[in-house]
C-alpha cells in the first residue's frame, strides 16, 4: 500500500535445502524447517483454545489461500475460513425455500438485535424494500449462525469489517457472536497492485471444486495446449477433484480496471483500521524489495513467471520459469512471494501474539 511500510519478516533458511512449494509433501518439510518450533507450540495451544483472525487485505490479497495453508499445516478440522460475502450469498439461496426461510426466521428471532425491526430487516434481505440497506446487525446474526456450526475451531474472518461503520463492531466481535473468550488479532496483508493485476488477468477456476490457480503465476501440474485456440490451459490437479479444464472469468482480461474503486475503498479501510488500539496486529507482506532480498528470503520463495511453449515438431509442451520483478505501490522494484512464505510470516508473528 502506498505510503505504508510493512516490516520484513525473515524467512530465509539455514539448511541450504530447496523445496518445491507446489508440492504438499515438500511444503510440509518446508514449514517444519522454517517454523517447526512455532508450529508445535501453536498445536499445543490449540488443544485447549482457539483464536479469531480478521483478515484485512484488498481483493485477491490471498486471504482464503493463507487460511487454507494454515489448515494444511494444523489439520483441516482445526480452522474455518468464513467469507462474510459468501455467507450472505449462500443464505440468498434459501429465499425460494419456505422450509429453510422459516428456519432462518426462527434463528433470527432468537439472535437478531438491531435498530430496525426484524420485519424491516427481512424486507431489505428479500429485496422487498430497496430503500433499506441490509443492516450490519442482521449480517452479524448470519455470521453467528454459520459460526455455530464450527464450534471449537479457529476462525479466519474474511470481509468483516467491510466499512468504517463496522469497525467498532469488529472490536467486540467475539462477544457479539458469543465465541468464548478467545484471543483475536487483525491480520493486515500488503501486496502490490501490479501483482493483483496479474492475478486477475490470468486466474482460472475449476468449475467443479472452485480451486483457483493462475496460468502464469501458479499453474497446476497438468497443462494442456488447445490447438484450435492456440492457447495453453490448466487441468485441475486437486486430489479431491477430477482433471477438468479450469476456466477464466469473463472480463478478467481487463485486470485492475474492473475493481479500481473497490481497491481504493479497501486500502482506505485498512489504513484506518491499522490505527486501532487494544487488538494485536500481524503484518504480512507479499513482496520484498529486490535490493537485499536474498538476505531475508530464499530464492525459491520468490514468485517466478512460468512461460509455456508448444513444440510443434514433437507435439509437446515445454516450459521455463523466468524472473519476475514488479514495482510495489511506492515504485520500489520488488519480488513477489509465494503464499507459503507469507504463511511463515504469519506463523512467526502469531506465535509472538499467542505464546506468552
Amino acid at each position: 500500500m502506498k505510503g505504508i511500510s510493512f516490516p520484513i519478516i525473515k524467512t530465509k533458511g539455514t539448511s541450504g535445502v530447496t523445496y518445491d512449494l507446489s508440492s504438499v509433501d515438500e511444503r510440509a518439510k518446508y514449514f517444519y524447517e522454517k517454523v517447526g518450533k512455532e508450529i508445535d507450540d501453536l498445536k499445543q495451544f490449540m488443544q485447549k483454545s482457539t483464536f479469531v483472525a480478521y483478515m484485512m487485505g484488498k481483493k485477491l490479497a490471498g486471504k482464503g489461500t493463507y487460511s487454507k495453508l494454515f489448515m494444511e499445516i494444523f489439520g483441516k478440522e482445526s480452522a474455518v475460513h468464513l467469507s462474510v460475502g459468501d455467507i450472505v450469498r449462500a443464505v440468498d439461496e434459501v429465499k425460494g425455500d419456505e422450509t429453510k426461510m422459516e428456519e432462518l426466521r426462527e434463528y433470527m428471532e432468537r439472535n437478531y438485535r438491531g435498530f430496525i425491526s426484524l420485519e424491516d430487516a427481512f424486507d431489505a434481505f428479500l429485496g422487498r424494500d430497496t430503500s433499506k440497506l441490509l443492516p450490519t446487525e442482521f449480517i452479524l446474526a448470519l455470521v453467528k449462525r454459520e459460526i455455530d456450526k464450527h464450534r471449537g475451531k479457529v476462525l479466519f474472518i474474511d470481509g468483516f469489517p467491510r466499512s468504517m461503520d463496522q469497525v467498532s463492531y469488529s472490536l467486540y466481535f467475539r462477544e457479539l457472536v458469543d465465541y468464548r473468550n478467545d484471543p483475536d488479532v487483525f491480520v493486515f496483508i500488503d501486496l502490490p497492485e501490479q501483482v493483483i493485476d496479474e492475478r486477475i488477468k490470468y486466474r482460472v477456476v475449476c468449475p467443479k471444486c472452485n480451486t483457483s490457480r493462475n496460468v502464469k503465476l501458479l499453474p497446476t501440474s497438468k497443462v494442456q495446449y488447445d490447438k484450435d485456440k492456440k492457447e495453453f490451459y490448466l487441468l485441475c490437479d486437486n486430489v479431491e477433484c477430477e482433471p477438468v479444464r479450469m476456466v477464466g472469468k469473463e472480463g478478467d482480461e481487463k485486470g485492475l480496471e474492473l475493481i479500481k474503486d473497490r481497491l481504493m475503498a479497501d486500502e482506505s479501510l485498512i489504513k484506518e483500521t491499522m490505527k486501532l488500539y487494544g487488538v494485536p496486529k500481524i503484518y504480512l507482506r507479499n513482496s520484498v524489495p529486490v535490493e537485499g532480498a536474498f538476505e531475508n528470503v530464499d530464492e525459491y520463495e520468490v514468485t517466478k513467471i512460468t512461460e509455456f511453449k508448444w513444440d510443434e515438431k514433437n507435439e509437446r509442451i515445454t516450459s521455463r520459469d523466468i524472473e519476475w520483478i514488479v514495482n510495489d505501490d511506492d515504485g520500489v522494484p520488488s519480488y513477489s512471494l509465494y503464499a507459503p512464505a507469507v504463511v511463515v510470516q504469519f506463523i512467526k508473528q502469531l506465535h509472538e501474539v499467542l505464546i506468552k
